[in-house]
């Protein structure tokens, strides 16, 4: 009785958020919009262009009009089945003659987000409601189906070096294949299957997001990778999931959180359905998921409610579907890594530590720096959480710690971790202006109509926000030791250069990196603090070139001493 109704955690997340996707969709048959569930673009217009993301809605409009969730009022429901055609058909008329769509902007052409993604999405509402469809619609949505696959097959030209995106493009044209029988399509996953394996590193078990490995992504990668294995039970594809699955669980927090600062992209979120998928034949899978949906359950899983309306679209069918395969409860479920007797592994390629001491579990990313965590693996309570330094220089640029550089030095053994390297420059935040967006919507319109073109302004795009290295003349030096019950962190920070700092942050939850699906509030943020020195630490700083702070955390009644 208590398993079904943590199971319907599943149902309950979604279903709720029914009326939202409904709120966002034009359901007007009359209406030229009919079927778009890009509200700000239809109704609001703030928005001068439909984004596609959006319509991954038909996906959880035909779960919820095919199966009888608990709690759902929208199975058999007619309007359900005409809006989720109406939706499917509205996906159909906005697709650029190359098959590609757009998310963020018009004339993206989007590899995989707004393309592979929802093209996935259409092709599995196509197949609930395929008897239901009439003929002409069926036409339209099929020939859609076709262009937008072939042109996943064609592979990414807009540095998309996402390994989640590659087994989307993946599963997206598989199930392309399906419907369609075409062979060209077969040998188009095929090529696209290998150059996925080119991201996953197999003697570690994680697949690379842009330079290094994120959690969150990875549960992603997971989930598509589950649903190709569900029909196509390719011994290269379980391989890849048990040691992705092996790999993402060092990530299942005491307290039953998830991921996030910890890993690349510093995404919070945990896609199920994989797991679920793989419940029975991969124990470790159905450890996971039960410890994740216990945490969905007390909405420590970024759940759908708290998500903004471009991505919600995406959580609401991968619940209903971990609801729907769901796996009960294993009795050889084997333990998790924070419940494993003392035991510590360093990962060299990702440079991810994982050890466990006495009542303590401490995970830490040195590849970004030194981030830290560690927790009292009875309570489940976190003790420690360090996402670096982060300061304001008095040229107004802020500089950190916390990026992914392949130059950073690191090493951990015996409960020690040591990492150094540069600051880097934090990407500043620009903010569109009137004129600032006239001038980009003009580039759009001047060159969007070019796909190439298209697609190297996509991958400038990325290299400004996202992949650029912005070394800084500032160097520091992180240690960190778990004992029996204290934590030491020591920095030291030398300044080889001119510059100055007005500020200065060290420890606490902070991102730098652009990523759109993170940032959001989880309620552990609130149990940890920075340590902020004070001005006349600074100007000494500032003076000497060098500073040096050592922090020991007494574990067992709390507090931190600063030396």
């Amino acid at each position: 009785m208590e398993e079904n109704k943590l199971r319907n955690a599943y149902a309950d997340k979604a279903i709720s958020q029914i009326p939202r996707l409904l709120g966002n969709m034009d359901r007007n048959p009359f209406s030229p919009t009919y079927g778009c569930f890009h509200r700000d673009y239809w109704l609001d217009k703030t928005s001068d262009f439909p984004d596609a993301v959006r319509q991954f809605g038909v996906h959880a409009l035909a779960l919820v009009y095919t199966y009888d969730f608990p709690g759902s009022i929208y199975k058999g429901q007619p309007k359900i089945r005409d809006w989720t055609i109406a939706a499917m058909v509205f996906w159909s008329k906005i697709q650029h003659n190359d098959g590609s769509f757009d998310e963020f902007y018009p004339y993206e052409r989007g590899w995989v987000g707004p393309t592979a993604f929802t093209m996935f999405t259409i092709i599995e509402a196509y197949r609930l409601l395929e008897d239901e469809i009439p003929d002409t619609e069926k036409e339209i949505i099929k020939n859609a189906i076709r262009k937008a696959a072939y042109f996943i097959t064609k592979g990414e030209t807009e540095e998309d070096h996402l390994a989640n995106h590659h087994a989307m493009a993946c599963m997206s044209v598989w199930k392309a294949y399906e419907l369609l029988g075409e062979e060209k399509l077969k040998a188009g996953y095929n090529k696209l299957w290998q150059t996925f394996k080119t991201y996953h590193y197999e003697n570690e078990g994680w697949s690379r997001e842009y330079d290094g490995v994120d959690p969150g992504y990875l549960s992603a990668t997971v989930s598509f990778l589950g649903k190709i294995y569900q029909t196509n039970p390719d011994p290269e594809i379980r391989k890849v999931l048990e040691e992705s699955v092996k790999f993402s669980a060092y990530f299942v927090y005491p307290n039953g959180f998830y991921a996030g600062s910890a890993g690349s992209r510093n995404t919070l979120h945990f896609y199920p359905h994989g797991y679920e998928i793989l419940g029975k034949q991969i124990p470790l899978a159905n450890a996971i998921a039960q410890k994740m949906l216990k945490g969905l359950s007390e909405d420590k899983l970024v759940p759908p409610e708290i998500i903004s309306d471009r991505y919600v679209f995406y959580r609401v069918p991968e619940f209903l579907l971990a609801y729907i395969d769901y796996t009960q409860k294993q009795d050889n479920a084997p333990a998790l890594p924070y419940e494993q007797d003392d035991f510590e592994h360093f990962y060299e390629r990702s440079r991810i530590f994982a050890a466990t001491k006495g009542d303590y579990y401490l995970l830490s990313n040195l590849a970004k720096g030194g981030v830290i965590k560690v927790f009292n693996r009875k309570t489940g309570k976190l003790l420690v959480n360090d996402c670096g330094i982060i300061g304001r220089l008095e040229n107004g640029k802020v500089a950190t710690n916390q990026w992914v550089d392949p130059q950073y030095q690191a090493k951990a053994s015996s409960y020690r971790g040591e990492v150094k390297g540069n600051f880097h420059m934090v990407p500043s935040n620009k903010l569109f202006t009137p004129f600032k967006n006239i001038l980009f919507r003009a580039t759009l319109i001047a060159i969007g109509w070019i796909p190439s073109m298209a697609h190297w302004l996509k991958g400038q795009i990325r290299k400004s926000l996202i992949l650029g290295q912005r070394s800084l003349p500032v160097s520091f030096e992180r240690t960190f030791t778990l004992h029996e019950d204290e934590f030491v962190i020591s920095d030291q920070l030398k300044i080889s250069g001119s510059d100055k700092f007005s500020s200065l942050s060290i420890g606490d939850e902070f991102f730098v990196r652009y990523v759109p699906q993170s940032r959001y509030f989880q309620s552990q943020e609130l149990e940890v603090e920075a340590y902020v020195p004070g001005r006349e630490k600074l100007e000494e700083f500032n003076s000497n070139k060098n500073i040096s702070f050592s922090r020991t955390f007494d574990l067992k009644n709390g507090g931190m001493k600063v030396s």
